[in-house]
């Protein structure tokens, strides 16, 4: 594991602190559990063998959006605008 040296604002920080306290975790684990859902958003940037795909968008929600399961409504919203 690396060391490494954070600032926070105040305010910020507070709250990390208020919820690593509700959670009986230390501030560091606090850190380490919302980095790694913030870096889960970004799509893995290695290359792959396997050829190109289209990405899907992470919204921040519970929800990802492959387009290609789009195709059909683009189709209907299409022929309705005709």
């Amino acid at each position: 594991m690396t060391r490494t040296q954070i600032q926070f604002p105040d305010p910020l920080y507070r709250r990390l602190k208020e919820v690593a306290q509700m959670n009986d975790w230390p501030l560091a684990e606090v850190v380490r559990r919302a980095t790694e859902l913030y870096v889960q958003r970004f799509p893995d940037t290695s290359v792959s063998g396997e050829g190109w795909t289209f990405p899907t968008v992470d919204v921040g929600g519970d929800f990802l959006v492959d387009p290609a399961d789009l195709d059909s409504e683009a189709t209907m919203v299409a022929e309705r605008a005709r």
